[in-house]
């Protein structure tokens, strides 16, 4: 096992290598990688971003990525592959603008909120996109209740929590803007209204719409 590990790291080192601009692998509907791309946007970072065909990926990714999943960024001899992991290494490497607090108990707060996200509703995407009519039907309603019962949250500082847009949103954000692909109608009136102006809000940052595929611009056409 230990032998098939070092191998692996020497092959994922050495296909690396031959890349020299950072290349992030995306899908094209992937709320994962769309936070990824949302953060290379606010930090005007130049990448090589490879779209990706879900169901004909690239040869290489394999030897890039032991799981064969998007997003996988590489950056020379560093390949990471998981999409936290990856906005927190763009935001210490770009430290400008930053999209995360200086002080670190600040920053454990923010990495709190964002393992809730993690656990209460990005959990929920696989069941949401897994076409099984009972699995989706049940997503729905614990998303939309869920976000529901966070409006306070959205109305207390212009982004989420903070005066500044930030990791959070850059996670957050996505979701949200696939509710309609979801199936996901927020309510008229005022108990969605501090939803609906944080998506507003983020929606119209030129860097968000900068940050979109083709197939994301068609769910909010």
């Amino acid at each position: 096992m230990f032998v098939r590990l070092v191998l692996g790291v020497v092959l994922m080192t050495s296909v690396a290598n031959r890349r020299s601009v950072m290349t992030l692998f995306t899908l094209p509907d992937c709320p994962h990688c769309h936070s990824v791309r949302i953060v290379l946007a606010e930090k005007d970072i130049q990448a090589d971003i490879i779209e990706m065909d879900p169901n004909n990926k690239p040869e290489d990714l394999a030897d890039l990525n032991p799981y064969n999943t998007a997003p996988t960024l590489v950056d020379r001899e560093l390949v990471l592959y998981d999409s936290h992991v990856i906005m927190e290494y763009l935001d210490e490497r770009f430290p400008h603008p930053p999209l995360m607090p200086v002080d670190p108990v600040s920053r454990a707060h923010t990495r709190l909120t964002l393992f809730r996200i993690k656990q209460d509703w990005l959990s929920l995407v696989g069941d949401l996109e897994s076409g099984e009519t009972e699995r989706m039907d049940t997503a729905r309603i614990i998303l939309k209740e869920s976000i529901l019962q966070a409006a306070e949250v959205f109305e207390i500082k212009p982004y989420f929590l903070s005066n500044d847009f930030s990791l959070v949103d850059a996670t957050i954000a996505p979701i949200l803007w696939r509710l309609p692909k979801y199936g996901i109608d927020l309510p008229e009136g005022a108990e969605a209204q501090p939803i609906r102006d944080y998506m507003d809000r983020v929606f119209s940052r030129e860097l968000f719409q900068f940050s979109l595929t083709q197939a994301e611009q068609a769910i909010r056409p």
